[in-house]
């Protein structure tokens, strides 16, 4: 099974199903010199979990992550960087009416279709709790970045669930608000709103989707390769992979279909160094696939879950029959809340792999002295103690 690893040189290679024994990643590619504990790691976690909320799944993970390499005496090494999450709290039994009668619009028959078997409890690799292992690997990424020389820093919020939407907010009201309340909405009026409306849909035994808007700021100009590995692209990639994801925009977006090219076209200016920069942002912070050291910001959605327990038909293939099934268990009324670390840690992937592409931060080691071994951070012999 291929498509498991994410980036060029800060790669990460995850592994896991949502009910086997754990959930893992592997990075490779991250400079040495980082100061990163386990703390780093698990308060990027503790946003994602289930359990939050009365809008999130009752499944009970702690999701407690251990290091098991690449880091020495509180400092990454250079080496890959092993992590896991072991499952606490799976309950395979309620997915054995699902094993040979696919659940609707889940990924369980064209699992099966592509590879002949599947491991089919809480649905296996496909289900959206592989993305611990994103979360945690975009939490090392967001330390790489926090302690370089560049000042980027990644927020996303929910902007709208089913037909409630919130009004446009400022990027310092993201960071001020957006986990203020259960929806992870940065705009404190609209959140009640939207959570009405989830109540109402969960109350129904159905479900909800909506969006989320996330920008970037102190993104260095000059970020991405014309083509194939544009930043927008390997951006989409990176969102569109996100379980539920449906639709990916930048800048205007889709809205873009409703501009004439001289109200999209952004004349040029000096900015106060005198260097060349756009007037506006219309492009999202990318211009020709290149970033252009302005605000990234985009919006992804996702759709409702598909786990839900309303009665649903299916077919078994084993036996012949057509089936009037239910779905039981625990899961998420709506995506996005929980969505929101997993969108920022994307974010945070795709910002570092480029700037490690570019040169802009040593790919060997943070402080970038090539050839000095006497540091601050290298390990002091017991014996010198």
């Amino acid at each position: 099974m291929n498509g498991n690893e994410f980036g060029r040189l800060f790669r990460v290679t995850t592994y896991g199903e949502s009910h086997g024994d754990a959930m893992g990643a592997t990075i490779s590619g991250c400079p040495a010199g980082v100061e990163l504990s386990v703390e780093d790691i698990q308060a990027e976690l503790d946003r994602r979990k289930p359990g939050q909320s009365m809008i999130t799944t009752s499944r009970g993970e702690p999701d407690a992550v251990v290091v098991n390499s690449g880091v020495q005496d509180g400092y990454t090494t250079g080496t890959p960087i092993g992590m896991v999450v072991q499952n606490k709290d799976a309950r395979s039994g309620k997915y054995e009416p699902y094993v040979t009668a696919p659940r609707p619009s889940h990924g369980d028959f064209t699992y099966s279709a592509k590879f002949g078997t599947r491991n089919w409890g809480g649905g296996g690799r496909s289900s959206a709790r592989e993305t611990v292992n994103w979360v945690a690997a975009g939490a090392v990424a967001k330390q790489v970045l926090e302690q370089s020389e560049y000042d980027v820093e990644v927020k996303a919020h929910v902007n709208q669930i089913g037909d409630v939407e919130a009004p446009p907010v400022t990027f310092e009201e993201i960071l001020e608000h957006s986990e203020e309340n259960d929806v992870r909405c940065a705009h404190p009026e609209t959140a009640e709103k939207m959570l009405e409306v989830i109540e109402q849909y969960q109350n129904e035994g159905d479900s909800i989707g909506g969006s989320i808007y996330f920008e970037a700021q102190g993104v260095p100009r000059g970020l991405g390769a014309p083509r194939f590995d544009s930043f927008s692209a390997r951006l989409g990639q990176a969102m569109m992979s996100v379980p539920a994801a449906t639709s990916f925009e930048f800048g205007l977006g889709r809205e873009a279909r409703e501009w004439t090219g001289s109200d999209r076209n952004e004349d040029w200016e000096f900015d106060e160094e005198g260097d060349p920069r756009p007037v506006g942002n219309k492009h999202g912070g990318i211009q020709g696939g290149i970033t252009t050291g302005q605000p990234i910001f985009g919006e992804m959605t996702l759709h409702a879950p598909t786990s839900i327990p309303k009665k649903q038909r299916t077919v078994d293939w084993e036996t012949g029959e057509e089936k009037e099934i239910q779905v039981v268990g625990r899961h998420d009324p709506v995506l996005p809340p929980r969505g929101v670390p997993v969108v920022e840690s994307m974010l945070y992937l795709t910002i570092l792999d480029f700037m490690l592409l570019g040169g802009h931060i040593n790919p060997d080691r943070l402080d970038g002295q090539v050839g000095e071994y006497d540091t601050p951070y290298h390990p002091s012999s017991p014996e010198n103690e």
